[in-house]
């Protein structure tokens, strides 16, 4: 998934705006996780960028998804950039 939302959207308030934005991606993550996974390999794993504007967008972790939504609400721009794609993974041995 590769989208602007933007933080205005009529008369919602900002946060149930940001609220709909979270509730949409983790729609999004939950579609992708039930999707059949290849051959040989063990999970889905996503890389993820989330910024102002696509140029300004950061690499964050899965699990930071949320906070890195609500600190691109808090900055400058009418839009929030979101980038997530999914890819399959095998998991690799600890070494001890």
């Amino acid at each position: 998934m590769k989208k602007a939302f933007p933080k205005a959207v009529g008369k919602h308030a900002p946060a149930r705006v940001i609220e709909g934005i979270k509730g949409e991606v983790k729609k999004y993550l939950k579609r992708e996780r039930n999707k059949k996974l290849p051959e040989g390999t063990d999970f889905w794993d996503f890389d993820c960028r989330v910024g102002s504007d696509q140029t300004s967008a950061e690499t964050v972790h899965i699990a930071a998804l949320g906070k890195a939504i609500d600190e691109a609400a808090k900055q400058d721009g009418e839009e929030i950039y979101l980038e997530i794609l999914a890819k399959a993974v095998k998991r690799q041995k600890k070494e001890k």
